[in-house]
């Protein structure tokens, strides 16, 4: 199995390859890093000009052998749908699958969600997809920017970045009944967070998504011949 992934964080290539490795020995990851979506989705939100780099950049791990792509950018999630509606291999955004699980937790409490982020630009997209889920589930969200904590990471201090969001978890932590870190840099910060409730990243159960969609095809398609 040979799993594509498509980054705006270049160091973030590094971890979806060890999580691969550990879920998947025998497979493959592929990436393509393109800090310039970011950027782009930043200054203008998520318009043609990214779909189009998403799809050619999806196009290009197809060829290089990918069963299936893994965007890892929350900001660009919207992106990742409108390219995997067209696509002949399966396209996951890397929140969906934390998003059904936030719903469910959520439905079995009081209903209330708490997102945190660290980029504006990546609360727009996963809040609207668990609004969008919420229908369903009668859950509320409360939307926040973790003040300081992209500033922190973009100038090397990755222990502060950690700090601030675990900070921001406790306080969350108060009123909701789960949290979402919507974006994947922040997952390491999920495991200083010492609170009664869950805290959810992306990275694991997007790895586990694709891996398990990878499975079903490979169970429709039946054994070689």
């Amino acid at each position: 199995m040979r799993l594509g992934f498509v980054h705006t964080v270049p160091a973030l290539a590094v971890r979806f390859d060890e999580l691969l490795r550990e879920r998947r020995p025998a497979s493959t990851a592929v990436h393509v890093v393109d800090p310039q979506l970011l950027a782009e989705a930043v200054r203008s939100g998520v318009g043609p000009r990214i779909e189009a780099a998403v799809d050619a950049h999806v196009r290009h791990l197809v060829t290089a052998g990918a069963d299936a792509v893994l965007v890892t950018c929350s900001s660009i999630g919207e992106a990742t749908e409108a390219v995997g509606a067209r696509s002949g291999v399966p396209v996951l955004r890397i929140d969906t699958a934390m998003a059904q699980r936030a719903m469910q937790l959520a439905s079995a409490a009081t209903g209330r969600i708490a997102v945190l982020a660290t980029l504006e630009a990546t609360l727009g997209p996963t809040g609207r997809l668990l609004q969008r889920l919420s229908a369903d589930h009668g859950t509320t969200l409360e939307l926040a920017v973790v003040p300081g904590a992209l500033a922190a990471r973009e100038a090397g201090d990755g222990e502060r970045h950690d700090a601030l969001i675990a900070d921001a978890v406790t306080a969350a932590a108060r009123s909701a009944d789960v949290i979402v870190l919507a974006q994947a840099s922040m997952a390491g910060a999920a495991a200083r967070s010492a609170v009664g409730i869950p805290v959810l990243s992306s990275p694991e159960s997007a790895v586990d998504a694709a891996i398990e969609r990878l499975e079903m095809h490979d169970g429709a398609a039946g054994p070689p011949q």
